[in-house]
């Protein structure tokens, strides 16, 4: 029975959570049902969702990406360059350079066995300092409208950054569970020799997957502008491959590869922002949710560990 207690607890404890606290905060958290809240809520998670689904594909794969967070800086110091030339040349500039820094990180860990937490914290370190470089380490203010809708606007009364994360979570969780790419991408995180072994194109597979990551990362970027309304490379990002390796392991997805569940991502990230909102309206410090976050981690790897032993 407790095995089976487990694997419950694995497969929709992350649901459970996020249920608690939703109901917890409707009886004693004052204005908590307003649509000005929800759409609070919605947005601050918005980012980690974009760049945990990605996150949750490279863990899929047993590999990790510290340098998502970095990705993010970068393009927070390119979007002012490139707006002169309209926000599409700047968008799309962002999402090659998210791309050209998992190609880097991808070849590095596929190609030359550098193990992914090495590879991705060197790039951690040298994107964020490339894009305090090329922006004089100062803060740079944006003011396209079409940029600044990105970050402020809405379609049908939904958020447009709240649009972006739902698509990159449908789109990932297509990926993997209606694709053979998908299927491919979890053998690999499986069993990576027995993958080679029956003919999986395993580095093309693991490039692939960090360029996604990149890509995503890059979108953050994006949006994480335009909610600024200015390009801020010392800042934006930090800690955010904390945050979204936070949603995958809370999610149910393990470290040790072999499995993605993107839909439980997506609910350990607004876990995640629940858990945070919910301390400061009870005027609590944001070091303890930092506390909380810390031990939700233990407690959801505990818990993988714990079902894989039996």
């Amino acid at each position: 029975m407790s095995g089976a207690r487990g694997a419950v607890l694995q497969e929709y404890g992350v649901y459970l959570a996020v249920a608690v606290l939703i109901v917890f905060n409707l009886a004693f958290t004052a204005n908590f049902w307003s649509a000005a809240n929800l759409r609070t809520q919605l947005v601050q998670a918005a980012p980690v969702v974009i760049v945990a689904v990605g996150m949750a594909l490279v863990i899929g794969t047993e590999g990790i990406d510290l340098s998502v967070g970095a990705v993010m800086a970068l393009v927070a110091a390119l979007i002012p360059l490139y707006l002169g030339y309209g926000v599409a040349a700047a968008f799309a500039v962002a999402l090659v350079a998210g791309a050209l820094s998992g190609l880097l990180s991808g070849t590095l860990v596929a190609v030359l066995g550098v193990q992914p937490i090495v590879a991705t914290l060197a790039l951690l370190v040298g994107l964020r300092g490339l894009g305090l470089v090329i922006a004089h380490g100062q803060l740079v203010d944006v003011h396209d409208a079409a940029l600044l809708d990105l970050g402020s606007g809405a379609l049908l009364g939904i958020p447009v950054i709240v649009w972006f994360a739902a698509g990159a979570a449908a789109s990932a969780g297509l990926l993997v569970g209606r694709t053979t790419f998908g299927r491919q991408l979890v053998a690999v995180g499986g069993n990576r020799s027995a993958a080679a072994l029956s003919g999986l194109p395993v580095r093309r597979i693991l490039i692939t997957v960090y360029v996604l990551c990149g890509v995503l990362a890059a979108l953050a970027g994006v949006l994480a502008t335009a909610r600024l309304r200015a390009g801020d490379p010392a800042d934006t990002g930090q800690l955010m491959e904390l945050s979204a390796i936070t949603a995958v392991v809370v999610g149910g997805t393990p470290l040790t590869g072999g499995r993605v569940r993107v839909p439980g991502t997506v609910a350990g990230a607004l876990l995640m922002q629940l858990v945070r909102a919910t301390l400061i309206k009870h005027d609590l410090p944001d070091s303890t949710a930092q506390m909380v976050q810390a031990a939700l981690i233990v407690v959801a790897v505990y818990t993988a560990r714990e079902r894989s032993t039996r």
